[in-house]
This record gives C-alpha cells, structure tokens and sequence, in this order.
C-alpha cells in the first residue's frame, strides 16, 4: 500500500470526523494564540531598501525637525475669482486650525499667494511616523479642523505626500471585510450553479473560509518573525489567492468524488479513490504555485517580497484544509450531500460522452488548423502591450475622487506642480555652496531653499520642480539632479522624496521583472518534469503558458485603457499578472496532463487526452470561471492597480479555460503523438495509436 492510499485511507475512514474537529481546534488554536492583523489597512511599502531615496530618508531621520511630515493647504475661491484680505486672514485661522489638529508640535508657516492672486499655499505639520489608519485619521481631522468656519466662498483642499498616503490607506480600509464577503458571496453563486445542490456548496465554502481565516493569522505570525510588511494589497490579494485555488482544489476532489460515486456503492470507497487519484494532481499544482511564489523573495522591492512569502504561506494552508479537511466532510456527510442529483452506481464514464468529448474528438480531427487558428488568436491578444504606457503617477492611483488628488489639481493650476511634494537633497554641509548653485542651474527645478543643518555636518534642501508628480518629466529631472551633484566631490549628496522615491520603486520593478519572470518559469519547469517525466510535454506546456500570459496582459492592457479609460498600465500589474497567470495557468494544465498520462498506456496519447479533455473539461471550466470571478472581486477596491490586476487575471484564466487547456493543448499532444512523453518508461502508447485516432475522428 503506497503513500496516498495510507493517506485516503485516514481521511475518509469512519473516525475521520475525529480527525476533522483535531484540525479545527488545532487552527482555532493557532488564531487566537497570534492574533489578527494590524497592518491590514496600510499601504504597500514598495521603496528598495538599497535605493537613493532610501538612504536619503534614513539621512533626514537625523535632522533636530525630523519627526514631523508637511501637508499641504491649498484655498480658493469657489468661482476662482481673485482672494481678498479677508479671504487670505481666514486662510491663516485655517491654517492655524490645521496645526494644530495635525499636533506636530510646530507653528504654521504664513500662506504663500500664487503669482496670479488666485491661490494661497500653506503647510501643515504633522508626526512623520504615522501610516496607515493612523495617519488616515490624522489626515481627517485636519481637514475637519481647516474647515470649521470657513467662510463661504472659499475652497480650502489637503493634499501634499501624507494627504496621498493617508487617502491610499483609507482605500484599504474595511479591504478584508468587503474582498471576504463579496469573494465569499461569489463563490457560494458559482458552486450552486456549479453542483445544482442547495447543500453541496456549503462544505467547499466553509472548508476555504475557515482556512482563509487561518491563513491570515498565520500571514500575521510570518510577517511578525520576519519582519515583512502584511499591508492592505497583501492580505487582499492573499485572500483571494487562497479562495480561488482552494476552490479550484475543492472542485477537482469533489468531480473525481463524483465520478467515482457512478461505479461504487459505498461512498467511502468512492471518496478513497478519489482523494488517491485527485490528491497527488492537487499537491503537485499548489506546490507549482508556492514554489513560483516564493519566486518573489528574491525581489528588491518590499513589499513584492511580503506578497511571495505570506500568499505561499496562505496557499500551504489552503492545501492542507482541502487534502486533510474536505475529504473528512465528505466522509461524514455521505453520498447525499449532492441531493436532490445523488450520483448511483450505473456504469456511465464521463470521458466517453458530454459536451467536452465532442469538442475535444473536433479538435483532434483537425489539430494542425485548431493549433494554428488558436495560437494565432493569442498573438493577436498579445498585441495589445504595444498599444498602452506602463506606469500610474501619484494622481492617477484612485478610481474614485480623492481629496489629495483633486488639491493637487488646483495647485498645479496656480503653482509649480512639485510645490505640493518638493523633492528632498541632503548634502555635507561643506559643500552647500556647490551643492545649491548646481541646484539652481538643473533645468526643471524652479526653487532650491535649503531648510535645515544637522548637528552630523549635512545640509537639507526642499526642491520644487516643475513636473507632474511622478511623471516621466519629474523622473528625468531627478536623474538631472542625481547625475550633477554626484560629479561634487565630497558631496556624498543624496535626492530622495515622493517623486525620487517612485523613480527607485519604478527601475527595482522593471529589474525584478527580468530576474523573477525567468526564475518563475524554471521553477514551472522544474515541476512539470518532476512530474510528468516527460521533456517535449514539460517545454511544451510552459510556452504555452506563457504565451497565454503574454495574450492575457495585452488583452487585459487594451481593455484597461481604451475601453475602461484607465490613463495606464501600473508597473506593479505585469510582474504579479504574469506570476498569477503562469502559477494557476500549470493548475489546469497538470489537472488535465496527469489525467491524460492516466489514460494514455490504455488509450494511446491521442485516445488520452481526448478522454482528459472529456472526464476534467467540466471540472476546470468550473474552476476557471470560479477563479476569474474571484480575482475580479479585486475592483471592489478603489485602486486602480488592484483593479487592473482583477482584469488581467481574469482574461487570462478564462483564455486558459476555455482555449488553451481545451483547444491547444489537445491539438499540440494529437499532432505530437506518443513522443510528447520522451524518454518516460512509465508510458507505454498503444500499439494501435494511429487506428485509435482514425476511428476517434471518423465517429466525430
């Protein structure tokens, strides 16, 4: 007796709802004992720790005012007519209100007009080291506070870095709640129209639910030993990596469940079958994933770090709640849990009949034309990467209004753009003479003032430039400046800021994508050798993944700009998109492969994946439509990167679903033949291969 029959034996013995409550205590053990997660709402801390911007912000830690962060006011007139005394005298009450709701400690700065007598700009303090909730609330109150007793007439906007920061947390505020509930209600719609059974559904779903919750805590207790950020994107996209694949997982043991149910009568040996013959596709196809996930570790940028590390820890609990927790459901509740559509004993065999069987006998009739058509779809789909920009400014972050956004746009109006974010230059104070007159010649910058001295012998200067935040004009007049003062000797300057800052997390994201993707895709690799054994199928099926990826991205691309009207592509979207595509793309296909290695010594390579299109096609159309759904949950959410991602994955499982793992694949293997298994031994083709396929086409 092997491994997994010990193993099917356990779980779906008669004691196994013992074994069932020894999980759950054991879990509910682990949740209360590490806690929940408190950095939830925050958002992603993408900086390099290695960058410029980094040692910038670790050399203004040092300067006497280094505890506090400004907030910009912005006041105009509502009918954007010019400001009068009055106007300007209720500016600086606000602003004096603003300071000291913003309780840094610090006396406001008087308001400066702009040149055109529309505007005023001031500045409010407040403690540097708040985040996420934290400096959300802050942000409120100051905005609360600046706008008592305004006089009508006048606007009066908070943006500036904190406002931004403070409006990108409150996005992720109540994320865990409203992803859960809506990726919940999701789910529970599509497996009752997927099991046609008011009572099915209800073991996946609680199944996944529960290890969802345990995922996150045990999310909290990694983050907690490592020192990884569990920020709000995190947990949000963890959650629904684990609600997709463990329903995907749920869905394939319950299909196999099933069909084994129409040939054996008791219900025990049916599920026994199934959990030895499911359970080994499942755990190669979570391991691909964690494997591929922890991929990610390697990257510059934190918070991709965090996102490889606690997702691979999420999806390890989601597999051991499906392989030790669903069968004992199963178990207990018997062959009935399907009613009011029981499944009996009467002989039928999936693979020889259905829709799928039809649609896979067509394709096997003309492989080189199905092959040749699909592929060239795909191409086309992937076009759509030429036709988009890849990067989001500071501005262009939200799907709804935000207040720091909408400040921001009335400042650029009537003031440089980089007065609501000035960059930010420390240099040896010995060099403060050079270091401010190559400032001042630097084409872009529109004012250098240098505020502070530190008692370690450097200087601080707040640089306007006159560029959108974030733009490729701010990007390349950061460089500008990087690039003069480096050539100070004994400058040893540093330029950091918001807009430096997303310049590092932008060039550390376009390095991870070239380290990372390739690493993913030997890992993807590595696998499907390991199990298959099979070098033409493994190559094979990788670069159709990818391929696939690739259609998914520049669909998704075209979609998110020209038809949703998103300005582009964020540059976080094509490495995790391509990741999630490549990892849950080799679920379906190792679901479908390892069934169609099952029937080829019987059937012939031919006869094998027609039967493995036919007796899986149900099951990961299923699956797909399920893990589209919910990663389309990922709107819910008022960024537009979480939403681009939403797309992207979407488009792409569908692609998987419905054209790669049903029309290419099945194609290739038929055009291939019995060498798609090369050197394997454990694969013996039916001598009568080729009459199989001929019998096969002429009854289609």
């Amino acid at each position: 007796m092997g491994i997994w029959d010990r193993y099917a034996a356990v779980v779906t013995s008669r004691r196994s709802w013992v074994f069932l409550l020894l999980l759950i205590g054991l879990s509910a053990a682990l949740i209360g004992g590490i806690g929940d997660n408190d950095t939830a709402g925050q958002a992603p801390n993408s900086l390099p720790d290695a960058s410029e911007s980094a040692r910038a912000k670790e050399a203004a830690a040092r300067f006497p005012d280094a505890g506090t962060a400004s907030a910009i006011i912005v006041v105009t007139r509502t009918d954007d007519g010019a400001l009068t005394e009055s106007d300007r005298a209720a500016t600086v009450e606000a602003s004096t209100r603003a300071n000291v709701a913003g309780a840094a400690g610090r006396d406001p700065m008087p308001p400066v007009p702009s040149q055109d007598g529309r505007a005023l700009l001031g500045q409010v303090s407040i403690p540097a080291q708040l985040n996420g909730s934290a400096l959300t609330d802050r942000i409120d109150a100051v905005r609360q506070a600046a706008g008592e007793g305004l006089p009508d007439g006048l606007r009066l906007q908070i943006t500036g870095g904190p406002a931004f920061g403070a409006d990108i947390s409150d996005s992720f505020s109540g994320a865990n709640t409203t992803l859960l509930a809506v990726t919940a209600i999701v789910v529970a719609a599509l497996l009752i129209l997927t099991y046609r059974s008011p009572v099915l559904w209800l073991a996946p779903l609680l199944v996944i639910g529960w290890a969802d919750r345990l995922a996150t805590t045990v999310g909290t207790g990694v983050a907690e030993a490592t020192g990884l950020s569990f920020d709000g994107s995190t947990a949000g996209i963890t959650s629904v990596l684990v609600f997709g694949a463990g329903t995907n997982y749920a869905l394939l043991l319950v299909s196999r469940y099933r069909d084994e149910l129409h040939t054996e009568r008791d219900h025990r040996t049916a599920l026994r079958r199934a959990v030895r013959r499911a359970g080994p596709a499942i755990l190669a196809s979570n391991l691909t994933v964690v494997a591929a996930l922890l991929v990610l570790v390697t990257a510059s940028v934190p918070s991709t770090r965090s996102l490889g590390a606690l997702a691979a820890s999420g999806l390890l609990v989601a597999l051991v709640f499906v392989l030790l927790g669903l069968p004992a459901v199963l178990a207990v509740c018997g062959r009935n849990i399907f009613w009011p559509f029981v499944p009996r004993p009467d002989g039928r065999d999936p693979a020889e009949s259905g829709i799928w069987h039809s649609i896979a006998l067509r394709v096997i009739r003309r492989p080189a034309l199905v092959a040749a058509s699909a592929t060239a779809l795909l191409a086309v789909c992937a076009a759509g990467l030429f036709t988009v920009d890849v990067g989001l400014s500071q501005t262009e972050q939200f799907r709804v209004t935000a207040e720091s956004v909408d400040g921001f746009d009335t400042l650029a109006t009537h003031f440089p753009s980089g007065s609501s974010d000035p960059a930010l230059v420390i240099a040896r104070t010995s060099a403060a003479p050079r270091v401010q007159e190559t400032l001042a010649a630097t084409p872009g910058v529109v004012r250098a003032t240098d505020t502070a001295t530190a008692p370690t012998g450097f200087t601080r200067w707040s640089v306007v430039i006159d560029a959108p935040p974030a733009s490729d004009q701010a990007f390349d007049i950061i460089e500008s400046m990087r690039t003069r003062l480096a050539d100070i000797d004994g400058a040893q300057a540093v330029v950091g800021g918001s807009d430096a800052e997303e310049l590092d997390v932008t060039t550390a994201a376009a390095r991870d994508r070239m380290l990372i993707i390739p690493l993913v895709l030997a890992v993807v690799c590595l696998v499907l050798l390991a199990l298959l054994r099979a070098v033409p199928a493994a190559l094979l099926l990788v670069a159709v993944t990818v391929l696939s990826a690739v259609a998914a991205l520049g669909l998704g691309s075209w979609l998110s700009v020209h038809l949703f009207g998103f300005p582009a592509i964020d540059t976080d979207v094509p490495l995790f998109a391509f990741l999630f595509l490549v990892a849950l793309g080799v679920d379906y296909t190792i679901f479908l492969v390892t069934r169609a290695k099952e029937e080829t010594p019987a059937h012939g390579t031919t006869g094998g994946i027609v039967r493995a299109v036919s007796s899986t096609g149900a099951v990961i159309t299923s699956a797909g439509i399920v893990l589209a759904a919910v990663f389309c949950v990922l709107g819910v959410l008022p960024l537009i990167t979480l939403t681009q991602l939403g797309i992207v994955v979407g488009l792409g499982i569908l692609l998987d679903t419905f054209v790669v793992r049903t029309v290419i694949i099945p194609a290739l293997f038929t055009l291939i033949g019995p060498r798609i298994w090369w050197p394997s031994r454990t694969i013996d083709p039916d001598p009568d291969e080729l009459a199989h396929a001929d019998r096969t086409s002429s009854s289609a």
